[in-house]
């Protein structure tokens, strides 16, 4: 297959996210492989780059990005040009500006991919509009799972500190596990991970009713709807010394709120994806924690984020890997679930879907689109 020296690919512009011709492709280095992109799904992320600045102008947004491999680089021996591979890479990157997923190419490690069974374009796309829940049959299930899914790995593996053991025969810790946002696409990989490894006696969960037919058949026992105006009091009233929170909506607007259900004075943990703290919240409790994760450490890069710069951290790359191999056969075998599926066509779709995303139109479903 002929690799052109060009490509059309979603950039950062001034203040939004735009469609680009003649941008670079991303180079390939150790250990990576290029795809030429075939799928690629829309994370909060993406457009958090944008809106906060974290990106630097000119810089390729995206992070989930499914394709068929056209280049292996140097060291790579788990795949093979031809191949059809869904990963994550870190999109509008201020370190690696050239490389993102909403782009006709994009650059990938080999070590942090999922392979696809067929290799046929005709094949690996459903063409369908919209898909519902299930497990995956095409790329455009598949590129749902990469950044939510191992974001859920890691934060059961890591910041839990629960055991990859598939149907444990009694739950891990004798607690429950309070899930905010279990409708959005960490919170749905999160449940179905956690019943699947009976990490905790129970699975509590805040999202919409709507969605608490799949939240339930994923794992889920019990919902309160965020909607209720006295949902943190609903919640404080059954469990008033809530020790462990997971936090899969992770707003500076709502983490007060959610910050609220933990416990007054027992050893307690909430656990965000943005590196809230202290001084997010209105009355810090010295028997809580906080602890975030950000996936971009599974790269083995340091990373500039923000105001932050997280060093390089081989201990969670190994985490990362090792998650990522793991879980495969689950969902080779249909153990894992995407959830519902939205389909756009075309690059030119994507800054409406990162705007849609960042409004909520998307409740409850994951926005893809094909190339």
């Amino acid at each position: 297959m002929s690799i052109p020296s060009s490509m059309q690919a979603v950039v950062i512009g001034d203040s939004e996210a735009v469609v680009k011709d003649n941008v670079p492709l991303p180079p390939v280095k150790e250990g990576q492989v290029l795809i030429k992109t075939l799928a690629v799904a829309v994370n909060p992320t993406d457009w958090k780059h944008v809106e906060f600045k974290i990106g630097p102008k000119g810089s390729i947004s995206g992070c989930d990005a499914a394709g068929q491999v056209v280049k292996v680089g140097a060291n790579v021996n788990n795949i093979t040009e031809g191949d059809v591979v869904a990963g994550f890479v870190h999109g509008s990157s201020v370190k690696h500006p050239e490389n993102g997923a909403f782009a006709q190419y994009t650059a990938v490690d080999s070590q942090l991919v999922w392979k696809f069974q067929s290799s046929s374009d005709s094949a690996v796309l459903s063409g369908k509009e919209e898909l519902p829940s299930g497990p995956v049959s095409s790329l455009e299930g598949l590129v749902t799972l990469p950044v939510s899914l191992n974001t859920a790995g890691v934060v059961l593996s890591d910041n839990l500190k629960i055991d990859l053991n598939w149907k444990s025969s009694k739950p891990q810790r004798d607690e429950p596990v309070i899930v905010w946002g279990g409708a959005t696409a960490f919170g749905q990989c999160f449940i179905q991970l956690a019943k699947q490894l009976n990490a905790f006696s129970k699975i509590v969960t805040i999202a919409s009713r709507k969605h608490e037919p799949l939240l339930k058949k994923y794992g889920a026992d019990q919902l309160f709807d965020y909607h209720d105006s006295d949902v943190v009091e609903q919640i404080k009233k059954q469990y008033p010394e809530q020790q462990v929170v997971v936090d899969g909506v992770s707003s500076p607007e709502t983490y007060p709120q959610i910050y609220k259900i933990t416990a007054d004075t027992k050893p307690a943990v909430i656990i965000n994806l943005i590196f809230l703290d202290d001084k997010n919240v209105e009355k810090p409790k010295s028997n809580v924690r906080h602890e975030s994760t950000i996936l971009y450490l599974a790269t083995g890069d340091d990373v500039p984020f923000g105001p932050l710069h997280l060093p390089k951290d081989l201990r969670y790359r190994k985490f990362s890997t090792d998650f990522v191999k793991w879980v495969q056969p689950k969902i080779d075998a249909g153990e894992i679930h995407h959830m519902p599926v939205r389909v756009s066509n075309g690059l030119q779709s994507l800054p409406k879907l990162m705007d849609d995303v960042r409004t909520g139109r998307n409740s409850g479903v994951k926005l893809v689109a094909v190339l």
